[in-house]
């Protein structure tokens, strides 16, 4: 089955060039990106772009589905690389290493990020302003986050049970962990990494929590 052209300005061209900005969203090549999502490794390649007899071949929908979910990327993201447009605008994110944003003041009371020291990452839509992210270093978030792993993190989104999400406490560590249970006067973190220990938080210990929507895996 292959990928229907219902947008009549759809083309070829944007179709490979949205998986190739996909691949390079992910830290890796189109053909990296292909086994990574469980294909064959030349799945992406330029040559099976093209078929024998020059006719322009489309990637399955099958193939892209699998891309999608081994990145962590959503469609509608996906769609923002295919044709940028107000929905699907391609934006830079505010970046910050983990372990750095836990200093000073680089966020507001509500969990917004403010001050100096944030850098840039391109990123395909994401529908929070105030959305931002962190970059693992280390192993200390081993096995959920390796090392060089980027967290988009958007203060504005609903956060459920089972969420992975980002918490500052009122004494200015900033933790990654799972939303194990939330009440009126406590949130329940479950860790994530090997050597870290469980936590439970009344609401006057921390100032914001925040959910983790995407991680460049």
């Amino acid at each position: 089955m292959t990928m229907p052209l219902a947008p009549a300005q759809l083309t070829h061209a944007q179709i490979w060039a949205a998986i190739d900005a996909l691949a390079s969203l992910a830290g890796t090549s189109p053909s990296g990106l292909a086994k990574r999502a469980g294909l064959d490794p030349t799945t992406f390649n330029k040559s099976k772009r093209i078929t024998a007899d020059q006719r322009q071949r489309w990637p399955s929908t099958e193939s892209v589905a699998k891309c999608l979910a081994a990145t962590g990327v959503s469609l509608d993201q996906f769609v923002g690389l295919i044709a940028p447009g107000p929905r699907g605008t391609s934006r830079t994110l505010p970046l910050m290493g983990f372990a750095e944003a836990g200093e000073d003041r680089h966020f507001d009371e509500r969990g917004f990020p403010e001050g100096s020291g944030w850098e840039e990452l391109g990123f395909p839509a994401v529908e929070d302003r105030n959305a931002y992210a962190l970059e693992i270093a280390g192993d200390v978030l081993r096995p959920v986050y390796r090392d060089g792993t980027f967290l988009v993190v958007s203060p504005s989104a609903a956060i459920r049970r089972g969420d992975r999400v980002v918490v500052k406490l009122r004494g200015g560590e900033v933790m990654v962990r799972e939303l194990a249970r939330k009440t009126a006067k406590a949130i329940e973190l479950r860790a994530l990494g090997a050597g870290q220990p469980d936590r439970t938080l009344a609401t006057e210990d921390y100032l914001w929590i925040a959910r983790i929507v995407w991680a460049s895996q």
